[in-house]
C-alpha cells in the first residue's frame, strides 16, 4: 500500500464508516461496537505505517481540485503523523472501554457515530494542508463534541453542551476571520505556499483566540469542567485524545511550521499559559467533584504544552510533543478510572468516596500510575516531557516563567495526591462496597497505566519522531 493510500485511508475510513454504524446497530450492538473499534484501529495502523517515512524526513502528500478553486490537500509529515498516532491510539482504547460503559444507556448508535466521526475529523484536521479544510474538520469536531457532551439529554447536560459549543464556536469564528484575512493578504489557503509569511499582530490574535478556546485555556476554560456531565469515555476523548489537543496542534502547525510569530506574541502566550496553569490548579485543589478536578488538571497541563511551543526552542517543541503523548495516555487513564468509580459507586463527590483501594485495587493502582505521570514523577513518561518544557523556558531566557510553571507542577502533585487520598484511601463511605465489575473497563485503564510507564522507559522511541518533526517547523530555533 502506497503512502498516499495510507494517508487517504487514515482519514476517509473513519469519516465514511461512522455513518454505517446506525445501520449495523439495528442488526447487532456487538457488530456495531466492533466495527467502530475497527474504524479507529484502521487509522491507528495507517498512522503507524507512515512513521518510518516520517522518521526519514519524508512526507506524503495528496491533493485534488476542490470547489471554488480550493484544493482538497493532505500532507503526512512527522508532525501530523505524531499527532495522528497519539489520537488514534488513545481513541482506540477509549472505544474499547466504551463497549461496557455505554451498554447501559440509550442513544448508543449516536454515541458511536459521533465518537468515530470525532476521531475521523481529527485525522482530517492533522493531515490538512489547506486552511479551509483545516477549519472544516475543526468545526466537525465541535459539532460532534456538542452532541457527545449532551449525551444524557437532561436539561443541565444540554445547557453545558450548548455552553461548550458556543464558547468554542466563538473562538472558531474569530479564527475564521483570521483565515479570511490571510487569504486577502496572500491570495492562497495552502499552508505550503504560506510558509514563512509574517502575520500582523491582529491576525495572529484572531488565530490564537480560536486555539485558546478549543484548548480550554484561560479565559475560555470554563466550558471544559462543565463538560464533565458527559459519559467518562466522552470526557476522555475531549481531554486526552482529541478536542483540547487540537488547539496546541494547530498552534504548532500554524505558528511553528507555517507563519512567523512575533516574539511579543510568544511572550503573551507564555503569560496566558502561566495564568491558566496556576488558576486551574488552584481550582482543582478546592473542587469536590471527581471529574471536575481531573478537568481542571487538563486546563493546567495544556498550559505546559503551550509554554513549550511558545518558547520557540527545539527543547520546548520536542517536550511539547512528548507532553501531548504522555498527557494523553495518563489523562485518558484518569478519566476512565473516574468512570469506573462513578459507575460502580453512583457518585462523583469525593466527600462521599473513600477506601476504594480495598475493593477496586486495579483501578486504584492504575489511577496512581497515571497520576504519577501527570505529576511528572520519574520514571513515568510525564517526567521527561515536563522536564523538557520547563527547561525550555530557562533556555529561552525566561527563568521567571520556569519558576511559575514549577509552582504549577507542585500544585499538580498536591491536588492529585489529595484526589487519590479522598477516593482510594481511608475508610469506605456510603452504602454497599463497590467492586470492579467490568473486566474490559478495568483492563483498558490498566493498559493506559502500563503505557504511561512504558512511555518513560522507552521515551527514546517517541522522542525520535518528535525530533523528526523539528524539520518541518522552521519557527523553532535549531
Amino acid at each position: 500500500m502506497t503512502g498516499e493510500t495510507l494517508l487517504l485511508v487514515c482519514v476517509l475510513v473513519p469519516l465514511g464508516g461512522a455513518f454505517a454504524l446506525p445501520l449495523l446497530g439495528r442488526v447487532s450492538a456487538l457488530l456495531r461496537n466492533v466495527f467502530a473499534l475497527c474504524l479507529v484501529a484502521v487509522s491507528l495502523v495507517c498512522s503507524v505505517l507512515l512513521i518510518p517515512q516520517a522518521l526519514a524526513g519524508g512526507a506524503v502528500s495528496w491533493s485534488a481540485a476542490g470547489p471554488l478553486g480550493i484544493n482538497v490537500s493532505f500532507t503526512a509529515d512527522a508532525l501530523a503523523v505524531f499527532m495522528a498516532a497519539v489520537s488514534s491510539l488513545v481513541g482506540a482504547v477509549i472505544m474499547l472501554f466504551s463497549f461496557d460503559y455505554i451498554s447501559h444507556y440509550k442513544n448508543q448508535n449516536e454515541y458511536y457515530v459521533m465518537a468515530v466521526l470525532f476521531l475521523g475529523a481529527m485525522m482530517g484536521l492533522v493531515f490538512s494542508a489547506n486552511l479551509v479544510f483545516l477549519f472544516v474538520f475543526w468545526e466537525i469536531t465541535g459539532i460532534a463534541s456538542w452532541r457527545l457532551i449532551g449525551f444524557y439529554r437532561g436539561k443541565g447536560d444540554v445547557l453545558r453542551a450548548d455552553k461548550a459549543f458556543l464558547v468554542t464556536a466563538f473562538g472558531a469564528l474569530l479564527m475564521l476571520l483570521g483565515i479570511v484575512a490571510v487569504y486577502v493578504q496572500t491570495g492562497t489557503f495552502e499552508l505550503g505556499a504560506l510558509r514563512g509569511t509574517a502575520l500582523p499582530g491582529l491576525i495572529s490574535a484572531l488565530f490564537l483566540a480560536g486555539m485558546l478556546s478549543k484548548s480550554a485555556t484561560l479565559p475560555f476554560h470554563t466550558w471544559l469542567p462543565d463538560a464533565g456531565v458527559a459519559p467518562s469515555p466522552v470526557t476522555a476523548l475531549l481531554h486526552a485524545a482529541v478536542l483540547v489537543k487540537i488547539g496546541v496542534y494547530v498552534f504548532a502547525r500554524l505558528f511553528l511550521a507555517t507563519f512567523v510569530l512575533d516574539p511579543g506574541m510568544r511572550l503573551a502566550v507564555m503569560g496566558v499559559a502561566a495564568a491558566s496553569a496556576l488558576v486551574s490548579a488552584g481550582a482543582a485543589l478546592v473542587e469536590t467533584d471527581l471529574k471536575r478536578i481531573v478537568a481542571y488538571s487538563t486546563v493546567s497541563q495544556i498550559a505546559f504544552i503551550f509554554l513549550g511551543l511558545a518558547t520557540g526552542t527545539a527543547t520546548g517543541a520536542v517536550g511539547a510533543l512528548l507532553y501531548i503523548l504522555m498527557h494523553g495516555l495518563a489523562k485518558a487513564g484518569l478519566f476512565l478510572s473516574a468512570g469506573v468509580v462513578e459507575q460502580n459507586t453512583g457518585t462523583k463527590d469525593i466527600r462521599k468516596l473513600g477506601g476504594l483501594l480495598r475493593t477496586m485495587p486495579v483501578t486504584a493502582v492504575s489511577f496512581l500510575f497515571c497520576a504519577f505521570s501527570v505529576m511528572g514523577l520519574p520514571p513515568l513518561g510525564g517526567f521527561f516531557s515536563k522536564y523538557l518544557v520547563v527547561s525550555s523556558a530557562v533556555e529561552s531566557g525566561q527563568p521567571l516563567m520556569a519558576a511559575v510553571f514549577l509552582g504549577g507542577a507542585v500544585l499538580t502533585i498536591l491536588y492529585l495526591f489529595r484526589l487519590f487520598s479522598k477516593v482510594f484511601l481511608g475508610e469506605p463511605r456510603g452504602g454497599a462496597p463497590a467492586a470492579e465489575r467490568s473486566v474490559l473497563m478495568v483492563a483498558s485503564v490498566a493498559f493506559l497505566a502500563i503505557l504511561s510507564l512504558a512511555g518513560g522507559i522507552l521515551v527514546g522511541w517517541p522522542s525520535a519522531l518528535a525530533r523528526a518533526a523539528l524539520a518541518v517547523m522552521p519557527g523553532v530555533a535549531q
